[in-house]
């Protein structure tokens, strides 16, 4: 069997869960890579949008944060970030947006403010640039995260975006938030996805390699199993040259 890393893994996993999305709002890193694999592999009709105010864009290169140069030759279109964060956004018109973060609870509400008391974190971290406004309202939300303990947390320090909130339901329409929510989480370790009824994340497949006691033991509340839990299927041959000759050659996130 070809050999690859955890976060090869992740990339491929997050990729194949595009087939059939057309309009992704992305960042760097992770899955920057897994949208361009999407693109060359499983949706050809892609289109990526990123924060900076870049739609349909076709990176010649690894880009180094959203403002880089490289996202705008081949665009579709350029424009100020407000107007692509109220027309495209705010408009309805993304399907999938990804996200991650420090800490993520069972509902997948995410943390990216502080680490402790807010008022004297241990850590302060970046905070919420769009990533609140871009839960609320891209139809689904997909997350890529390394699976610890200390991220997987039953209560977070601080909710900076929402997921299901407390796993209401109908609590997200109730507020006027029109997106659907986190849909499905993407880890070096598995694949989680939320449960319609309580909005509660399960677990959905393991990695080649990897049991269920070793998951359950990086997630800090008692964690549901699908009753259909499946194996990952391995990246392939193809995918695997796809992302260490085009996409990552230099290997900055996948070593």
């Amino acid at each position: 069997m070809t050999t690859y890393t955890p976060s090869e893994m992740m990339i491929v996993a997050s990729a194949r869960a595009l087939a059939r999305q057309r309009v992704v709002f992305v960042g760097v890193g992770l899955p920057n890579i897994a949208c361009n694999l999407a693109r060359r592999t499983v949706a050809p009709e892609l289109e990526l949008v990123y924060e900076s105010g870049v739609f349909g864009a076709r990176p010649a290169r690894l880009p180094l944060s959203i403002g880089d140069p490289t996202l705008v030759s081949g665009a579709t279109l350029v424009c100020p970030m407000a107007d692509l964060f109220m027309n495209y956004l705010q408009g309805g018109r993304i399907d999938v947006a990804f996200l991650g973060g420090a800490q993520i609870d069972r509902f997948g509400n995410i943390n990216t403010t502080v680490i402790g008391d807010y008022a004297r974190p241990k850590v302060r971290l970046p905070g919420s640039g769009g990533a609140c406004e871009i839960a609320i309202h891209a139809k689904e939300i997909f997350m890529i995260m390394r699976l610890k303990r200390r991220a997987f947390v039953e209560k977070l320090d601080f909710v900076t975006s929402a997921g299901h909130l407390s796993g209401t339901p109908g609590e997200r329409k109730a507020l006027g938030i029109p997106g659907s929510g986190p849909q499905l989480v993407v880890t070096d370790k598995a694949i989680f996805r939320f449960a319609d009824d309580t909005g509660e994340m399960f677990l959905s497949s393991i990695h080649p390699g990897v049991t269920v006691d070793e998951v359950r033991a990086e997630v800090s509340w008692p964690l549901n199993v699908a009753g259909d839990l499946v194996e990952t299927e391995p990246p392939t041959a193809e995918e695997l040259r796809l992302i260490r000759e085009e996409l990552d050659p230099a290997g900055v996130y996948c070593k």
